[in-house]
């Protein structure tokens, strides 16, 4: 029990803007304090799920998008001990700065492989020094230092079934019954993530940017919350997705890494039990079952993958925590699971931008429908589908549709993001 409070509470963590452009900014930041003297070029290498998610996303404080730009801000004024909110002070002399050494073409970000396992290199050159930073598995996994051919700090990572989260050692089961039986004060410091998530939705209702927002709001009688508790549910989740990729200068409380994970997965938990009547204990209990589904999904998918691992994973776990909220038992939620993989896998990943938000709202959809569902005795399940005889395998069938199988699809995405650039 306290192994699972722990994970979440590790996993759980503030990120300004979407986690890809920090992660940029951030080995770039920290390749940066290796050397002082001024920079004479910046060469970034990465994943195509780093470079897809980043490509055209909002930088917080800035009016400007992508992997160049979060490289340059990164050297010039990023933060490298303040994680995921690396660029927490941005000015806009920092701007125009990054954008003069865009221009001069002093920053180059390119592809390193097309592949779901995060990867960034940063290498900072400057007059004398050669300074490489390496990020593998995490968002802020720093792997790797090097100055001059000097290597001043290295952790091996490979991916193997070893290196898993031990989530991926317990079943649904056992996550359920975690949630329902934790003394209330270790689940207490998840609260946060409601303060820090609501106040970005309160931002991106007010933000003149969030056009989807203003009219998800209408539809729901003009707020974000109503008595209509699904519609209000969406609502909220699309108010904090769209303002954090169109780059408010807020923070998300992410899980998995992911900004938009950490909203579905609370946000519309609040929207509900809010109209409905649910009192804080159950609903974070049921942010435990949100947080830990989600958890073991993305350790089957990847962390970065060609489909939308905020709305499939993220969207299974807040679709098995409505259905506990709705008074659903084990069964209910093994049900669950099988409704959103036979709805929801297959939804691509564009990359962290302004599509995100309605992947959020549909997400959330689905999530409504299928745990109202599976607490009705309601669902798809094997042999149909990728659906199988327990929800863990039919877990591992969704992450295995991310990778291998959609590697060529995540091929074509970046093709066609690079032929636009």
């Amino acid at each position: 029990m306290n192994e699972l409070c722990q994970l979440i509470r590790e996993d759980m963590r503030p990120a300004l803007g979407v986690t890809e452009p920090a992660a940029i900014a951030l080995a770039c930041a920290k390749a940066r304090t290796l050397s002082q003297k001024p920079v004479k070029r910046v060469m970034v290498r990465v994943n195509s799920g780093i470079y897809k998610n980043a490509f055209t996303c909002g930088i917080p404080g800035t009016s400007e998008v992508g992997n160049a730009y979060s490289a340059a801000l990164g050297v010039l004024c990023g933060d490298a001990e303040q994680g995921l909110c690396v660029l927490e002070h941005v000015t806009e002399e920092d701007v125009s700065a990054a954008r003069a050494m865009i221009e001069a073409g002093m920053v180059r970000v390119e592809i390193d492989s097309i592949s779901s396992q995060l990867y960034i290199s940063a290498v900072v050159e400057t007059e004398h020094d050669t300074c490489q930073t390496i990020l593998q598995g995490g968002h802020t996994n720093i792997c790797h230092i090097e100055k001059n051919g000097e290597v001043l700090f290295h952790k091996d990572f490979t991916p193997t079934e070893e290196t898993r989260s031990p989530i991926v050692k317990y079943q649904i089961a056992q996550l359920f019954a975690f949630a329902q039986q934790a003394p209330l004060e270790k689940l207490l410091f998840m609260e946060e993530a409601y303060k820090v998530n609501g106040e970005l939705a309160q931002s991106g209702a007010q933000w003149e940017c969030c056009v989807i927002t203003k009219e998800m709001i209408r539809q729901n009688g003009g707020g974000l919350l109503s008595d209509d508790a699904r519609m209000s549910a969406k609502a909220l989740a699309c108010a904090a997705a769209e303002a954090r990729v169109l780059g408010i200068d807020k923070a998300a409380m992410s899980i998995t890494g992911s900004g938009t994970h950490g909203i579905i997965c609370t946000l519309p938990l609040q929207a509900y039990c809010q109209v409905i009547g649910i009192e804080r204990e159950q609903m974070l209990r049921a942010t435990a079952i949100s947080y830990l589904v989600t958890m073991y999904m993305k350790e089957f998918s990847g962390k970065l993958s060609a489909f939308c691992g905020c709305g499939i994973a993220g969207g299974t776990g807040l679709a098995c925590a409505l259905a506990y909220l709705m008074g659903g038992d084990e069964e209910a939620l093994n049900r669950t699971i099988d409704n959103m993989a036979a709805a929801i896998t297959g939804m691509i990943c564009t990359g962290g931008n302004h599509c995100c938000c309605l992947k959020v709202v549909s997400a959330v959809d689905c999530a409504f429908t299928a745990s109202s569902l599976a607490v009705h005795g309601a669902a798809v399940g094997a042999p149909h589908g990728i659906c199988e005889r327990t929800p863990e395998q039919t877990i591992k069938n969704v992450g295995l549709i991310a990778d291998p199988g959609m590697v060529e699809t995540e091929r074509m995405i970046v093709d066609i993001m690079e032929a636009k650039e």
